[in-house]
């Protein structure tokens, strides 16, 4: 029998995306590269996982608060084709160790279409 939950329910809903995204970032606060450009543009880490957690429940097909500014929010950290692969390697550890296989997979899915889209922003043209 198969599964016909949406992936956001499947995750366990605002609080399973939660579950994934604070060790993500508290990665990516640790990471020798990302760290740095993470932490220097947001204080309030709180308020910030809330935001993404809306963020990722919208991009899982769940109900979100999540009202955009998605690309413009990235444009100022100064992001490189680099940092998009480092970012890539921490969400797909986390992913592994926080969700089941096919979960997994989906939410490495729409990272991946998610960091082509800001990649293609932030190149210089």
């Amino acid at each position: 029998m198969s599964d016909e939950r949406s992936l956001y329910e499947r995750l366990g809903q605002h609080e399973g995306i939660l579950k994934l995204i604070k060790p993500f970032y508290a990665d990516v606060r640790q990471h020798a590269v990302l760290g740095p450009i993470f932490n220097s543009h947001i204080s309030d880490w709180s308020a910030h996982l809330e935001k993404i957690a809306h963020f990722w429940a919208l991009q899982a097909g769940g109900p979100s608060k999540y009202r955009g500014g998605f690309a413009g929010a990235h444009l100022s950290l100064g992001l490189q084709p680099e940092h998009f692969q480092h970012w890539l390697g921490l969400w797909e550890l986390n992913s592994a160790r926080s969700l089941a296989s096919r979960e997994a997979g989906e939410m490495n899915t729409l990272a991946h279409l998610l960091a082509e889209r800001l990649s293609s922003i932030t190149r210089p043209r």
